[in-house]
């Protein structure tokens, strides 16, 4: 795949110690893009927690009405859309971590922030707020 690796480690603090939970969390958030750019819906459901909520502003969608909305919309790679993801920002305390990742997509631009949690050893996405910017 030619997508290009959207981590910058400069923009990560990093309040463990733990290197490790970075680099896991770093990965995770390759795969959202990239599920999100290939339309790769079983991609998103492994690093979504099963009872995530995704929210925007007077909209409220569980993580399985959302992968139903993916499954359906037009594939960003197909439409040939540029792979424009980024992360802005990301804070990892303990067992818990938010990211701040810009998501160009389709006909919308997004700024999303992605609540995370480790749980019995795993980093998954809990909560998913996005607007359109």
């Amino acid at each position: 795949m030619n997508t290009q690796k959207i981590i910058n480690q400069q923009i990560i603090k990093q309040q463990t110690g733990n290197t490790e939970d970075t680099q896991i969390i770093a990965a995770l958030l390759q795969d959202y893009f990239d599920g999100l750019y290939e339309g790769d819906v079983e991609k998103l459901r492994n690093i979504f927690h099963d009872d995530a909520w995704l929210k925007g502003s007077n909209v409220r969608k569980s993580r399985d009405e959302w992968l139903t909305a993916v499954a359906t919309r037009p594939i960003p790679k197909d439409e040939g859309m540029e792979y424009g993801f980024n992360v802005i920002s990301l804070d990892i305390v303990g067992d818990q971590a938010m990211a701040k990742v810009d998501v160009p997509l389709l006909a919308a631009h997004f700024i999303d922030f992605l609540g995370l949690l480790k749980e019995d050893g795993t980093w998954k996405i809990v909560n998913k707020m996005y607007t359109i910017i």
